[in-house]
């Protein structure tokens, strides 16, 4: 019997790499995390229904991992701009902005 691929390998690691690059602008990293467990999940559970006939589970489980990374860096990193905007408001964000291009000569 020949082993064939498992259907999203390849999807749920990009995902999950992707996720971990864009976790630093606002979120973007939670809209390639979530799908990237998802698929993740489905894709398990068909491998333990059938082990022997599946490859790729390794990718799987990584992409798993560096997505559900990924999740929680935005969400952390999105929380901290949130509570930034709170804080300090629209022009304090702005001035504090301002600060740094002028403290690295932008």
């Amino acid at each position: 019997m020949e082993q064939e691929k498992l259907p999203n390998s390849t999807i749920v690691l990009i995902l999950g790499i992707v996720s971990i690059i864009s976790c630093c602008c606002y979120g973007l990293g939670l809209i390639f995390g979530i799908p990237g467990i998802i698929l993740a999940n489905k894709d398990t559970a068909l491998y333990k229904q059938n082990p022997e006939i599946y490859t790729g589970y390794s990718n799987i489980r990584t992409g798993r991992i560096l997505s559900i990374i990924g999740v929680v860096l935005s969400a952390l990193y999105l929380i901290a701009v949130i509570s930034l905007y709170i804080a300090l408001g629209e022009e304090g964000l702005l001035e504090m902005q301002q600060e740094m291009m002028k403290q690295y000569n932008v």
